[in-house]
């Protein structure tokens, strides 16, 4: 096992320590402390499961010693003070530096500050919420990681290896008081960031727990292309192997052996997935290890010289390194060969190993991923599908948070755990969306569950076998199956955005979601809303999680928009004033997604993106203008099997290269003073829509290397686009003499005109659709739009007067909401 190596730097700088027989401090910097206590002197210098790195620059700190009863270590962010004596409560204190309280705050061994979350192992059967474990932010400005039980991960065994026995504390403490990202960025930097995942992970997943044949399956993405509904990871749960009959002596859940009933040629049928655009993931339940049925058992025992004369199963232990070499080598690998491109390991048996302190999900996840990442070579991305196991987990993506329940309160409570996962540095949840089993049958329910997982970082649609929760846009009423469809193709349209993001959360340390609290964390507003969250660096979501209002046909859902910007609806493009707390009602086909001024969005220019997630040929880029803005758009080069030369070629000219990985980034760059959008074309079709800009510049135009664009087409989209504002479309650029269609050099400039303006916009007719659409007395309707057009009433009074009419909130709020949005909006009669 010793192959399995990966980076780490366990050992602290010697002049970051401070010591004594039973005691040791460590700074890791000026803002994390470890404290040690070992009965008998012996300190761990191993990787563990949550610290793999400790050497880092050394801190500036003093140390003052008061004799045999006393010291106290100094830094700029907190003063300890330490009796030598086995830590405790009165003798272990930390005072903090920080002011996030007006009394002050200090640390007393064995406390256990209240932090804003974490996560938890799984929502298996949660019905609404569940306990979530500590994770390291806190209004506090402090928090505690107890690292004393974790698995270690011993490099002289190539294995892993329990703690010593004996009385020992290893414990960290951050202090950080408001700078939550510095925290978080500490955090990672002791316990590794998260990889960058396969940019077809991306995607949309299929997955149902359901017993298909391989027809079946292949005639269900052959539906799916028909109803162009794009995939790029096929699930195949636990019935791909044997799982019942006089031949298995178990209960059937663990197999390694393809049902040839339902699968006569499983290679055959894994390379039609393929042909297709997909990868495969095959679910894997490893318990009940190989029993003597099983095609591999006679190759696997003598592998590991198991004596098979009785035919004795060989148990699952993850403990043997004989056994995980196997079992990673030898039986994961021949069904790797036959086309598997995955695994999603589905333990559920707890925490508990034959060695005290040795989690079998840590094992799993941590061997299974290493080995997934060396089967890629050298220039691949390693992908397990697997559940949460601690601080840590986050080195092994993607988590599956289990089977969750059909119902709103399910929902409800999806984004603030993802969110808050976050702040274990945990990124990359995938949950079943629409839920997997239980609850009632409700379409509306399973159309936002879906808009929901379009803004998440997995989404993956999920199901149980039953006959009627499969989740199949095509199988709900066909308002909801539009909007299900919609926002599938929406998910793959929105790849460069999602991949950007991918990449910017392995290197920058920032998960794609985050709790508001992560940019505001002084404003009380962004703890006060859990759900809504920042969905990489230019989005905001706040997701519905209620049902609509019969009357209306729109859900609400209460948002902060934070301060200083304004935001606009990527959905319908209303603007709105930065700073305050909006009810916003939609339409089932809408969503509050937002994103504040001087925002860049790119999206795949093809409307019905295909299977599979490569780097477009053309780019669709919405863009807020009214301030400068900065995006740089990431592309895997390898996704579309670039020739070599082309890949040498990048990276002479300086394109980034992610983890030994070829990274070339597409840089655009808006000037607002100027009205100048800069971009490098790289042999793409380009496609601008400034969002809520409603008229054509005079002297719009577009250069390439100072060279006007001939053919260039400008459009204003209105109400009702789902997008309105301005359009402006680029052909793909011929190859120049200078360099080849990909060529970094060449700079495009689309030229709006000095200093743009958001427009003003007419709501009148989305007032009058709104009406007539509502479900309530006739006379009502004529008295609310005798208020709406009255020329003589401004907007605050018309909304005075609206709310004057005694009538239910949500009847009247849709138009509170769009003659409030912001200044810039007309009503005419």
């Amino acid at each position: 096992m010793d192959k399995y190596t990966f980076p780490n730097d366990p050992v602290a700088d010697p002049a970051a320590v401070v010591a004594g027989d039973q005691f040791r401090f460590t700074l890791i910097s000026d803002t994390v402390l470890r404290y040690e206590w070992a009965e008998d002197g012996v300190f761990e210098d191993r990787p563990s499961t949550f610290a793999i790195n400790r050497r880092f620059p050394v801190p500036k700190y003093s140390v003052v010693d008061r004799g045999d009863d006393q010291t106290e270590i100094i830094t700029a962010s907190f003063h300890v003070t330490y009796d030598k004596k086995r830590f405790s409560r009165h003798g272990l204190v930390v005072s903090f530096s920080n002011k996030n309280t007006l009394w002050g705050a200090d640390w007393r061994y064995g406390d256990a500050p209240q932090t804003l979350g974490g996560t938890a192992r799984t929502l298996d059967e949660v019905n609404g919420r569940c306990e979530l474990e500590p994770g390291i932010l806190s209004r506090s400005g402090y928090s505690v990681v107890d690292d004393s039980t974790s698995m270690l991960f011993d490099h002289t065994s190539g294995f892993v290896a329990p703690r010593r026995a004996g009385d020992r504390v290893d414990g960290y403490l951050f202090c950080y008081g408001f700078d939550y990202k510095r925290a978080m960025a500490s955090f990672f930097a002791i316990s590794g960031g998260q990889p960058v995942l396969p940019r077809w992970a991306l995607g949309n997943w299929w997955s149902r727990y359901y017993a298909y044949t391989d027809q079946e399956y292949l005639k269900l993405m052959a539906r799916f292309d028909e109803e162009k509904v794009p995939l790029s990871v096929a699930v195949i749960d636990m019935d791909w192997h044997v799982v019942k009959g006089d031949s298995v002596p178990h209960a059937g859940w663990t197999g390694y052996t393809w049902n040839k009933e339902l699968f006569p040629d499983p290679k055959a049928f894994m390379q039609e997935l393929h042909r297709l655009g997909l990868r495969i993931t095959l679910n894997d339940h490893p318990h009940a290890g190989v029993h003597r049925h099983e095609d591999l058992y006679e190759a696997m025992a003598e592998d590991m010289g198991h004596d098979t004369s009785n035919q004795a199963p060989i148990l699952f232990n993850p403990t043997d390194p004989k056994f995980m070499h196997a079992y990673l080598n030898m039986l994961h690998r021949s069904l790797e060969r036959d086309g598997c491109d995955f695994w999603w390991i589905d333990w559920q048996q707890g925490p508990i190993s034959r060695i005290p302190g040795i989690d079998p999900m840590w094992l799993l996840n941590h061997f299974h991923f290493l080995d997934h990442q060396m089967q890629q070579g050298p220039n691949g991305r390693g992908l397990i599908f697997s559940r949460y196991a601690g601080p840590g987990s986050h080195r092994y993506p993607v988590g599956f948070s289990g089977d969750s329940i059909m119902t709103w309160e399910s929902l409800e409570f999806q984004p603030e755990f993802t969110a808050t996962a976050s702040n274990i540095g945990y990124g990359w949840w995938s949950h079943d969306i629409g839920g997997h089993m239980m609850g009632y049958r409700d379409d509306e329910l399973a159309a936002r569950w879906v808009q929901y997982g379009v803004f998440s970082p997995i989404m993956r649609l999920h199901s149980s076998n039953s006959a009627w929760g499969s989740k199949e846009p095509w199988l709900y009423r066909g308002e909801f199956a539009a909007v299900m469809r919609n926002f599938m193709r929406l998910r793959h349209r929105l790849l460069p955005y999602l991949h950007t993001m991918n990449v910017r959360s392995s290197v920058e340390g920032e998960p794609i979601v985050q709790p508001m609290y992560w940019q505001y964390p002084t404003r009380d507003e962004a703890y006060e809303n859990p759900n809504q969250y920042f969905f990489g660096s230019e989005l905001l979501v706040a997701p519905i999680v209620k049902p609509r209002d019969p009357r209306t046909n729109r859900a609400r859902v209460d948002v902060w928009l934070p301060p200083a910007e304004r935001y606009v609806d990527m959905f319908n493009g209303l603007i709105y004033n930065g700073d305050r707390e909006v009810t916003m009602y939609r339409p089932v086909h809408s969503y509050p997604v937002l994103a504040p001024e001087g925002s860049i969005i790119p999206l795949d220019q093809e409307k019905n993106p295909g299977n599979g997630c490569k780097n477009p040929s053309g780019y669709e880029v919405l863009v807020v203008i009214h301030k400068d803005a900065e995006f740089a758009i990431r592309e895997h080069i390898e996704d579309d099997a670039v020739a070599e030369d082309v890949v040498a070629a990048n990276s002479t000219r300086g394109d980034n290269n992610v983890e030994g990985r070829q990274e070339r980034e597409i840089r655009l760059s808006y000037r607002q003073r100027q009205g100048q959008l800069e971009f490098q074309p790289r042999g793409k079709s380009w496609t601008f829509k400034f969002v809520s800009v409603m008229c054509v510049p005079e002297n719009l135009s577009v250069s390439i290397n100072g060279k006007a664009v001939p053919d260039l087409q400008a459009s204003v989209e209105e109400y009702p686009a789902a997008v309105p504002g301005l359009l402006v479309t680029i052909p793909k650029i011929p190859a120049s003499s200078e360099g080849s269609d990909d060529d970094s050099s060449a700079t495009a400039v689309l030229d709006l005109g000095p200093k743009p303006e958001l427009s003003v916009l007419d709501v009148s007719g989305r007032i009058r659709d709104y009406i007539l659409d509502l479900q309530v007395d006739m006379g009502l309707k004529d008295r609310i739009w005798g208020i709406v057009t009255s020329e003589t009433h401004s907007a605050a009074s018309k909304v005075a007067r609206l709310t004057g009419l005694g009538e239910d909130e949500a009847v009247v709020g849709p138009i509170v909401e769009m003659l409030v949005a912001d200044s810039g909006v007309r009503i005419m009669g």
